[in-house]
């Protein structure tokens, strides 16, 4: 089942306790984030400390209510310009306002989840397989059907061979 507009709205805001995503890609294209793209390659730049959008504002009342959200994103060296934005844009603030980001750069070693595409864990019990064309440019979402055992397995390497995004940034 595909999931758009309101379903994947419900999807994204009802879990209970955990919601998880593996992030794979070196650059992804949404057009939401054009004019940001556009600012970053201008030299614009927000401070991660004062910056508050209403994902921020989400994140610190989920961690209030109890709730995670993470992520790890599997990257290489150089960064792609996307990660380089991503990273100062997004990953930065949503560490502070306390989404567990996590890097696992595959630069000098074998990647450890090498067959795995992008996807979001819900409570892991339900998964959604995000599909993408080369470029990035998302073509769906997809609720998977089948049991969500391989996808603990994804989170649990993901985690244990990657690090926490401030401690990669600090490299």
């Amino acid at each position: 089942m595909l999931l758009d507009g309101d379903d994947w709205k419900a999807t994204l805001r009802g879990f209970r306790s955990e919601a998880w995503r593996l992030e794979t890609l070196p650059q992804y294209l949404v057009p939401q984030e054009v004019g940001e793209l556009e600012d970053f390659r201008a030299g614009k730049r927000i401070d991660p400390h004062a910056y508050s959008s209403a994902y921020t504002e989400d994140l610190k009342r989920l961690r209030g209510e109890g709730k995670s959200k993470g992520r790890v994103h599997i990257v290489s060296r150089p960064l792609s310009e996307y990660l380089q934005f991503e990273f100062s844009r997004y990953y930065a603030p949503h560490v502070l306002a306390g989404e567990d980001v996590r890097i696992l750069d595959v630069t000098d070693r074998e990647n450890p989840l090498p067959d795995v595409r992008d996807f979001w864990m819900f409570d892991r019990s339900k998964v959604v397989l995000m599909h993408y064309e080369e470029d990035g440019t998302q073509i769906s979402r997809e609720l998977y059907e089948g049991e969500p055992a391989d996808f603990i397995e994804y989170q649990r390497i993901a985690i244990a061979e990657s690090v926490p995004f401030l401690e990669y940034v600090k490299e």
